[in-house]
């Protein structure tokens, strides 16, 4: 373990009374071998300015009574160029003051005379990635007492009668993307009175914008302003994140209009220091904190990692225990449920008074039961909260002492942004992230350089993506006909976007422009936060919607026969029906789990790009993938013993999108081979699999959004091949990102799969959760061959020789 500074000391003060509950976490860690690294992120003292002197003193006052003092620097920097109308971005730190910086501005602006504008004089937008955000923001707006501008949310819990008081009489409107492209828009002759007087949009925690629904968000702003423009209004863009790379750039591409960065943090902020934590495999010594449970251990039998839940549900129990006010992140609902209810169950056995002030936090509970938690962490009255990544972003929830990362959140931006969630009021806190058994987490907690020290990852999104664009070009048809001065706005794509329309009979040319041509409502052609819609799960005794899956995954997850697991409890599925998009189940309780089994294929479209490099070809390009589940494996639960397959009569799928994919020559195939042909296809399958793991190292995504393909002998390439495509319709620039950082994101891959104890491959290096094939064949050694061959033709220096191994199979490979 190496500690980054203050090498044994636990500063006092840091997560406890004098440290103690730091020195626990050390203590345990190291004597339990657990323990890889301690970051230590120095504390900084801030730097103060004046109040502008245009700034309304009402609201000076308030905000002062907020803040206890003169704003930061960054602040006033932020807060001037926007009321000298620049749309301006800014990017500093968790708790620095963000909300100020476009508070102090807007609500100056929206307090002056009319100026015949009415009663109500100029508006604001306030848009949030998540309903609790907006409604947190709301609260902090309402808690400055100001009496004017009136300030309301509008999202779909909203009554009627709510949403037209708030169209009438509401300045300052939060609400998000969703509810602009399907209410807001659709029914902007109820909104002119507000468009016409908009100065101003916000868009906060801007980095969350990324990818496909980035993508959807960059066409709605669009929409937005040309509406805006058709009233008279010209509005100013504010946009501000703890974690954006490349602000500029991102906020243009996201708005569509030239945007000022405010990049320096000139806040105070305190100490925090940050262990990596890697759970013990099978054989480890057994060095559990007292109260795991034998049932977790268990998880980890043949040689499995101990799981991330389990070490989180410790050392928040452990936590609590020592008086230490915790948030633990899980990457899913089920997750958060879980680490809770361990937590507690550790804490009846030794703190039972504690048991009760350990709760969770997740999507799916009602407004009123998530603000009673919110305030119950706020208040102390909550020790411990395991939550999904609900409050990662700006609610509230400053005075904690700690927070647990459990399993990596797929980015560098969410780390620090979950990291940034303790020591808000200025006392030094305490971070841990627990690794899971995957690639990128056990290289990042072996590789803290590639978290610490660097920059955030560039926020991934293409405004002009056709199958993103198509919808909300039918859309602006239907708000307004599209005239040709309109195509301008959203990009050289959208003229041969539009023809496609026009020859598929969704959109008219007339005289004045292109027509929508349907009754139907053109925004219900797209969901911006998915692709091709849910598949509801329901019960089918009593008709209960249990929950739902993304159409794209339901073939693989819900599909007849398959064991669907809610909340704890079992489930076998009787029928899938995509016609009606609803999977019937029944509750059971099996002794085995299911695995899907597909094929897929890879057909190049267009090459868009290509490089040799020696024995090498990169390219980068369009893609088309087939895919169609053949199947699925019923393993015996707890060992992964293979009791049978069975095969399934489902449809094929096509997904046109992007990709990457780089190619080997016979000569090099055959020394990474080791001389033996039959380890190729493991060895490629391995490495593609490595791949698609380390991806979200440097591109904005999660492994679920990408997908992949590896064969000893492409038709399109004569070669052996690995492909790693985008797994959304028209593709999210994930794998342009990985092209453009190639040498890097394999480097790291290769040592990965290299640095991983085990002997043959594990989910830690080389297995894939989602792989179509049962992740068979797959040969570890062969992949680290293969990889050192890529990254000595990029002329990465650090390439050496393939260690020896076994291994074989043959035929292509889809992750």
């Amino acid at each position: 373990m190496v500690r980054a500074a203050g090498e044994g000391a636990a500063p006092a003060g840091t997560a406890g009374r004098d440290g103690a509950a730091w020195r626990w976490v050390l203590e345990h860690g190291e004597r339990s071998g657990r323990l890889r690294h301690v970051e230590v992120l120095p504390a900084r003292a801030g730097e103060r300015a004046a109040w502008p002197a245009w700034a309304d003193p009402e609201v000076v006052a308030a905000l002062e009574r907020g803040t206890g003092g003169p704003p930061w620097r960054h602040q006033v920097l932020a807060a001037d160029a926007v009321h000298a109308g620049r749309s301006t971005v800014l990017a500093a730190g968790t708790a620095s003051g963000k909300s100020l910086a476009f508070q102090l501005p807007v609500l100056t602006e929206l307090r002056r005379p009319s100026d015949g504008l009415g009663e109500r004089g100029a508006t604001a937008l306030y848009l949030a990635p998540t309903k609790a955000l907006a409604a947190d923001q709301d609260a902090r707006l309402r808690a400055l007492g100001l009496e004017r501008p009136l300030t309301a949310t509008y999202d779909g819990d909203t009554p009627p009668e709510v949403r037209r008081w708030v169209r009438r009489h509401a300045s300052l409107v939060l609400t998000n993307v969703d509810m602009l492209h399907r209410s807001v828009l659709p029914g902007h002759e109820h909104w002119a009175p507000f468009l016409r007087r908009l100065r101003f949009v916000v868009v906060d925690e801007c980095h969350t914008y990324r990818g496909v629904f980035g993508s959807h968000a960059a066409a709605v702003l669009r929409r937005l302003r040309r509406l805006a423009a058709r009233y008279g209004a010209e509005p100013v863009f504010v946009l501000a994140s703890a974690t954006v790379a490349e602000p500029a750039t991102t906020a243009r591409r996201l708005t569509g209009v030239e945007v000022l960065a405010v990049e320096e943090d000139t806040s105070a902020r305190p100490r925090v220091d940050v262990a990596l934590w890697e759970p013990p495999r099978r054989g480890a010594p057994p060095e559990a904190p007292a109260g795991a449970d034998a049932a977790d251990e268990a998880e980890s039998a043949g040689g499995e990692q101990r799981t991330a839940t389990a070490e989180t549900a410790d050392l928040l129990a452990g936590l609590v225990e020592r008086g230490v006010r915790t948030l633990a992140f899980v990457r899913s609902r089920a997750g958060a449920e879980s680490v809770a209810a361990a937590a507690r169950r550790r804490l009846l056995e030794r703190a039972p008074q504690l048991a009760g002030s350990v709760l969770a936090y997740r999507g799916g509970y009602l407004p009123e039961e998530r603000r009673e938690l919110e305030e119950g962490l706020r208040s102390g009255r909550v020790l411990g909260m395991a939550t999904t990544r609900a409050l990662e972003l700006g609610v509230d929830v400053a005075g904690l002492d700690a927070v647990l990362v459990a399993g990596w959140p797929g980015t560098r931006a969410s780390f620090r942004q979950q990291l940034g969630r303790a020591g808000r009021r200025g006392r030094p806190a305490l971070g841990v992230f627990v690794s899971r058994d995957d690639p990128l987490d056990t290289y990042l907690v072996h590789h803290p350089e590639a978290l610490f020290g660097v920059e955030v990852e560039a926020t991934v999104l293409d405004p002009s993506n056709a199958y993103v664009l198509a919808p909300h070009l039918a859309a602006a048809a239907q708000e307004l006909p599209l005239t040709e001065a309109d195509l301008e706005l959203f990009g050289p794509a959208a003229p041969g976007v539009v023809e496609l329309l026009v020859a598929r009979g969704l959109l008219r040319r007339r005289a004045q422009g292109w027509f929508w041509t349907r009754p139907d409502r053109a925004g219900e052609l797209t969901d911006l936060r998915g692709a091709g819609g849910t598949v509801r799960v329901v019960e089918s005794g009593t008709g209960r919607v249990l929950g739902t899956v993304e159409a794209g995954a339901a073939d693989s997850a819900v599909h007849a026969g398959a064991v669907h697991v809610h909340q704890g409890r079992s489930y076998v599925v009787d029928e899938l029906d995509l016609a009606q998009q609803v999977a019937l189940v029944h509750p059971e309780t099996p002794d085995h789990t299911t695995h899907a089994r597909s094929r897929s294929e890879v057909r190049v479209l267009a090459e868009e790009e290509r490089a040799a490099h020696g024995p090498l070809v990169v390219s980068r390009g369009v893609v088309e993938v087939t895919s169609r589940v053949t199947g699925f494996l019923r393993r015996r639960a707890g060992t992964g013993q293979v009791l049978g397959e069975e095969p399934l009569d489902l449809p094929e799928r096509r997904l046109r999108t992007r990709a990457v994919w780089w190619s080997l020559d016979a000569d090099a195939a055959a020394r990474a081979a080791g001389g033996a042909p039959a380890r190729l296809p493991g060895a490629l399958h391995a490495a593609e699999h490595a791949a698609i793991g380390l991806l979200p190292l440097l591109a904005t995504c999660d492994r679920w959004d990408l997908g992949g393909l590896s064969t000893a002998l492409h038709p399109d390439t004569g070669r052996p091949t690995v492909f790693v495509h985008d797994a959304v319709p028209g593709g999210a620039g994930f794998s342009d990102r990985g092209h453009e950082r190639l040498a890097e994101w394999l480097t790291a891959t290769r040592d990965a799969v290299r640095a991983c104890r085990c002997a043959t491959g594990c989910p830690a290096c080389v297995q894939s959760p989602k792989c179509g094939n049962g992740n068979e064949p797959l040969d570890k050694d062969g992949a680290v061959a293969v990889l050192d061959v890529v990254v000595a033709a990029l002329g990465n220096p650090g390439a050496g020789a393939a260690p020896g191994g076994g291994g074989a199979g043959t035929g292509a490979a889809p992750a």
